[in-house]
Order: structure tokens, then C-alpha cells, then sequence
């Protein structure tokens, strides 16, 4: 379908970022635990290394994305406390809370390792310091590699395209990593370029769905 190409090739045509990086974008769209599109995933680190991209740009891509599933605490948390609060349950604590020294030092470890902070943690961090302690081990893994990895602003692109993505659609973590890249560097063509490669996902459905209509419908 000549209209399917023109979307495809016109990342490709402007160069915004590399082509290596360009597949590295739609390795994270692909495998998104939201998606895990096994032949993507598949073609994207193909492609990536035969671009040139090392083992561990691929393995980072493959960290940042798996961290999608803090999300869960990131709508769900303070969907709780609105619930709490209409309840009249505002003071009803979880159990578990740490002392106000403890969550402080934990926040300043993530904004450390991280290097950024957003409101969206402040009830994370006061229900569950637990959790939240876990995850910024976590996701930190690829923001403590020394050499060989992504660089920050790579980094926050990733972020940017599995939330971006049709299948996700995480709109408050979008606009978030999108101001970090920014902050390390970005273009808006760049990121107009990662939202250009994350729109190609719903083609999927047809190369699912073709050959199976060619199976069902064969002469």
C-alpha cells in the first residue's frame, strides 16, 4: 500500500535523528509490555545492529521500557487518595509509611540518580517508600551505566515513544519526558520524529490480520 510507505519513510526522509536511533525507537514501541510485537521486535534489533547500535543500546532500550509498569502506581495512587479523601478516609494511613527524614532522602535519591522529580511521585513516595525505594533501584540500572549506554536525552526519548504510544497513552509521564529532553537537548524535530515512529504501530493490525484473510479467503 503506497499510502503505508509514505508514512513510513517520511521519519526516513527527514533525519531528525539517526537511523540507528530511529530503530531504537521502534524496538521500544514494539516491545512495550503493552504491545510486544515479537516480529517487530525482531526486525527493530535487527535492523539497530546491523546500524550499529551495541548489545548493551539494545539491552537499555529493552530496561527503559520494561519500567512501564510503575505506571499502575503512577494513575492508581492518586486515583486512591481522591477516593480517601471523598470517603472521608484522608488521614487512614496504609501501615507502612516511613518518617518524613526517610522519604526526603529517598526523594533526593531519585532526583539524584534520575535527574528530575515530578508530583506524580509525592503520594507514591508517602503510602508505599517501599515501592518506591524498588523502583528507583530499578529503573535506575541504565541511568548508572557508565560508558556504552544511551546518552540522557536518548534516554528520555525512549520514555517518550512507549507512552506515546496508541497503546499506552500515558499522558502525564509524555509531557514529562518530553520536557526532560528538552532540558538535555532535544529538537522538537526529534521528538516530532519519535511520535512520527510510534504512529506506524497500528499497522500491525494488518500484518496480523492480512495473512490471515489470505488464509480464510484463499483460492
Amino acid at each position: 500500500m503506497p499510502s503505508i510507505i509514505s508514512l513510513l519513510s517520511l521519519p526516513k526522509k527527514k533525519k531528525n535523528l539517526t537511523p540507528k536511533f530511529q530503530a531504537l525507537v521502534s524496538l521500544a514501541i514494539d516491545a512495550s509490555s503493552t504491545h510486544l510485537y515479537v516480529p517487530g521486535m525482531h526486525q527493530q534489533i535487527s535492523a539497530a545492529a546491523a546500524l550499529g547500535a551495541t548489545k548493551i543500546e539494545v539491552l537499555e532500550v529493552l530496561e527503559l521500557t520494561s519500567t512501564l509498569g510503575i505506571h499502575a502506581a503512577n494513575i492508581g495512587v492518586p486515583i486512591l487518595v481522591d477516593v480517601l479523601r471523598e470517603e472521608g478516609m484522608e488521614n487512614v494511613t496504609a501501615g507502612n509509611e516511613d518518617d518524613g527524614g526517610r522519604r526526603l532522602e529517598l526523594k533526593r535519591l531519585f532526583e539524584k540518580k534520575r535527574g528530575y522529580w515530578h508530583t506524580f511521585w509525592d503520594d507514591i513516595l508517602r503510602l508505599d517508600p517501599g515501592l518506591f525505594e524498588a523502583y528507583t533501584a530499578f529503573s535506575s540500572v541504565p541511568w548508572e551505566r557508565k560508558e556504552g549506554g544511551l546518552s540522557p536525552m536518548e534516554k528520555e526519548l525512549i520514555y517518550c515513544a512507549f507512552d506515546a504510544a496508541a497503546t499506552h497513552l500515558y499522558v502525564s509521564g509524555l509531557k514529562e519526558h518530553m520536557r526532560n529532553a528538552l532540558k538535555y537537548g532535544a529538537s522538537v524535530g526529534q521528538i516530532l520524529e519519535v511520535l512520527e515512529l510510534a504512529m506506524p504501530l497500528s499497522f500491525h493490525t494488518l500484518n496480523v490480520g492480512a495473512p490471515i484473510v489470505a488464509e480464510v479467503f484463499k483460492e
